[in-house]
């Protein structure tokens, strides 16, 4: 039986793979005012600026403008000094600046100064204020060139009126989705920026350019080898979950089994799948080295605590290995055991930029997936661009243009630019859509072993990996060989 999920909620994967639950940022939104947050594990001071930008970059009837938001710290930044600029992904600029503590690491050193704009449509950058969802007409602007076309104003802006910072160079950083925006604003804008960090970026995720199974396959072996039949069992809990879901006794069962906040109904049973589809994807982006509370509070390799509950052989009953599925799932949402249920529409934080990330899905961010059962632990499932155009008709009245991303950005035939490191993890399931050779001198590919989603872009751990410690350092000579060209 194939598994249900839509091919928007499939696209909308991307959210939850660069969307953080970071500690609470306390924040004081008077224009210009210092700032204190507090990261994950050191504090971070900025300042909260806004911006006013163009609605719409590229024609000239609609001449609005709207607030973006960014976050400016010059607490170690020296004149002409660096500007590391981080391309905001989709939600609050805020989660994201606790979260790309690589910069914060590295600003000292570098004499940076560190900048964290918000991308449009998301936090509190909405060009048409409450109404930027109403409906169709107004989410027009929301694109991938409208918001480097933000960035790269803001930075231009940014150069002319800071005092000593004309003459300074720009290093565009990201991650995800984010990432895929700091190698594209430095292809598109190479005038304005010197050179892109883009960390876990699956730029080459797109229609014809991968294989459409490859991510699911990536997932499936970070779990095979996490444990013992680890894998297998999740391939085998799909059918059992038919045959217990098949009488109402069974999906009550179920629902008290997993403490779901809802009773399971028939109809919901391929929600029900979608939802452990999606924990088991999670699970894998963030099997970080350390206990860390990025999509959820989780323990240190997530991945293999929770295969400590999935070590089952050919012989298991179908609730045994349930109940089995049902522990592994209580690793992700309820580690710290505070959760009275577990709620099947929650699968990352709460704060999510969804809305909008689904109506980018359905316009250009087109991104095909798929499942064979086979060649890794998911029920079958073919992609349909059909049947995703129709979805996306329905929800905002458009339709996706498959293949406008690869051929705005250039697809595969990129070698023409120059001075971009594309990092990926090698248990990050993105990575199948990312860069993961060399391509020139300057356009770097680094895998890192043992490395889970912009695990790179994190804080420096003492649990990090020597791969990861390595990987920042060889990053960092990049950059710097970069800023030391363009002062030249």
């Amino acid at each position: 039986m194939a598994v249900r999920v839509t091919p928007v909620r499939l696209a909308a994967l991307l959210v939850t793979m660069s969307c953080a639950r970071a500690l609470a940022l306390q924040r004081n939104h008077i224009l210009g005012r210092a700032t204190r947050g507090f990261s994950e594990s050191k504090r971070v001071y900025y300042r909260t600026l806004y911006f006013d930008q163009q609605i719409d970059h590229f024609g000239f009837l609609e001449n609005g403008l709207f607030k973006q938001r960014y976050l400016l710290s010059d607490q170690h930044w020296r004149q002409n000094g660096p500007i590391l600029f981080y391309t905001g992904n989709e939600g609050d600029i805020t989660w994201f600046c606790n979260n790309t503590g690589f910069t914060w690491d590295v600003a000292e050193e570098m004499g940076a100064m560190l900048v964290f704009a918000e991308h449009r449509y998301y936090g509190e950058s909405l060009p048409f204020g409450e109404e930027s969802y109403s409906n169709a007409k107004y989410l027009n602007y929301l694109t991938s060139e409208q918001a480097l076309a933000d960035f790269a104003v803001l930075i231009k802006s940014l150069k002319a009126s800071v005092t000593g910072a004309q003459n300074s160079p720009v290093i565009a950083v990201g991650g995800s989705y984010g990432g895929m925006l700091a190698a594209w604003l430095r292809m598109k804008y190479p005038s304005v920026v010197t050179g892109a960090l883009a960390a876990s970026a699956p730029i080459w995720q797109f229609t014809d350019m991968v294989p459409c199974g490859d991510f699911y396959k990536i997932v499936t072996q970070d779990f095979a080898k996490s444990g013992i039949n680890c894998s297998k069992s999740i391939r085998r809990s799909w059918m059992a979950i038919s045959n217990v879901s098949s009488t109402g006794e069974g999906l009550q069962w179920l629902s008290e089994e997993f403490g779901l906040c809802a009773p399971l109904k028939p109809q919901d049973v391929d929600d029900f799948r979608a939802w452990l589809q999606e924990t088991w994807v999670n699970l894998a982006m963030v099997d970080y080295p350390y206990e860390a509370n990025f999509l959820q509070h989780l323990p240190r390799w997530p991945v293999k605590v929770v295969c400590t509950h999935l070590q089952f052989d050919s012989g298991v009953t179908d609730r045994q290995l349930l109940h089995g599925v049902s522990q592994a799932v209580k690793v992700y949402y309820n580690y710290t055991g505070s959760a009275v249920c577990l709620n099947m529409s929650e699968t990352a934080t709460g704060s999510l930029g969804t809305r909008g990330w689904y109506y980018q899905a359905c316009t250009e961010m087109v991104m095909p997936m798929c499942t064979d059962g086979i060649q890794d632990m998911f029920e079958p499932q073919s992609w349909s661009l059909q049947a995703f155009s129709d979805e996306c008709y329905g929800l905002f009245g458009v339709r996706p243009r498959e293949h406008w991303a690869s051929m705005a950005y250039g697809g595969k035939k990129i070698n023409s630019h120059s001075n971009i490191i594309f990092s990926n993890g090698d248990l990050d399931p993105w990575k199948s859509g990312g860069v993961t050779k060399s391509l020139s001198d300057s356009l770097v590919a680094i895998v890192i072993p043992d490395g889970a989603h912009h695990l790179d872009l994190r804080y420096s751990n003492e649990h990090d990996p020597q791969s990861v410690i390595q990987a920042r350092a060889l990053e960092l000579q990049h950059i710097k060989q970069w800023i030391k060209q363009e002062q030249v």
